[in-house]
C-alpha cells in the first residue's frame, strides 16, 4: 500500500449515508455506552469491566496514535450527524493484507451500516494500493459473517485459534478476502 501522500490523521471516507471521520473527544460517551452492550462485550476484547476512561483512552489516544504512526485508520462512524459506530483498516505486512473491522452500536443496528463501512474502507485500501484486504470474523458471530458478505468479501476458510477471548482462551474466526475487481 502507498500511504506516503495520505494524512492518516484527518482522512474521512464518505459514503451515501456515512462519514467515516477521525474519532474527536465529545465521542467518548457514545463509545462507552455502546460499549456496555452484551454483544459488544461479548465478540471485542474490551477492558472488563469497561469503563469512561476506557472509552476517553479509545477515543482520544489509541485512534489518534493509531493514524498518526500510520498503523491504522481508525474511524468514527456518522449518519445524519449522530455516532452510530467504529471501522478500521488496520495496517500490517501480513500476506492477507489489511484488515477491516467494524462494530455499531445498539441504537443503530439492522441499517446495513456496518457492511456500508466495511465495504467503502475496503474500497478505500484497494484504491490505495493494497492486494487485497481480509476480514476475520469468529465462528460464532453470524451477522457478522453476513456483513461481511454484504461488504463484497467472500468466504476463504476457518482460520483456527487465531482470535484471542478476554479469559484467555482463543477462538476460530471465519477468514474473508476482498481483492481488486470483487
Amino acid at each position: 500500500m502507498d500511504l506516503a501522500s495520505v494524512d492518516l490523521t484527518t482522512e474521512t471516507v464518505r459514503t451515501e449515508r456515512l462519514v467515516l471521520r477521525p474519532y474527536r473527544p465529545e465521542d467518548a460517551d457514545a463509545v462507552y455506552r455502546a460499549c456496555l452492550d452484551p454483544d459488544i462485550q461479548r465478540w471485542l476484547t474490551l477492558p472488563a469491566p469497561y469503563t469512561s476512561a476506557d472509552a476517553e483512552e479509545f477515543v482520544g489516544v489509541i485512534t489518534v496514535s493509531a493514524r498518526a504512526e500510520k498503523r491504522a485508520l481508525l474511524t468514527a462512524v456518522e449518519a445524519d450527524g449522530e455516532f452510530v459506530g467504529s471501522a478500521g483498516v488496520h495496517f500490517s505486512a501480513s500476506l492477507l493484507g489489511p484488515g477491516v473491522g467494524y462494530w455499531l452500536a445498539p441504537w443503530a443496528r439492522g441499517r446495513g451500516y456496518a457492511a456500508e463501512a466495511a465495504r467503502a474502507l475496503a474500497d478505500w485500501a484497494l484504491r490505495h494500493g493494497a492486494p487485497r484486504v481480509h476480514l476475520l470474523a469468529d465462528v460464532g458471530n453470524i451477522a457478522s459473517q453476513a456483513v461481511a458478505r454484504r461488504a463484497g468479501f467472500a468466504e476463504e476458510g476457518v482460520v483456527r485459534s487465531c482470535l484471542p477471548y478476554r479469559d484467555g482462551a482463543r477462538g476460530d474466526a471465519v477468514l474473508f478476502g476482498r481483492l481488486p475487481g470483487d
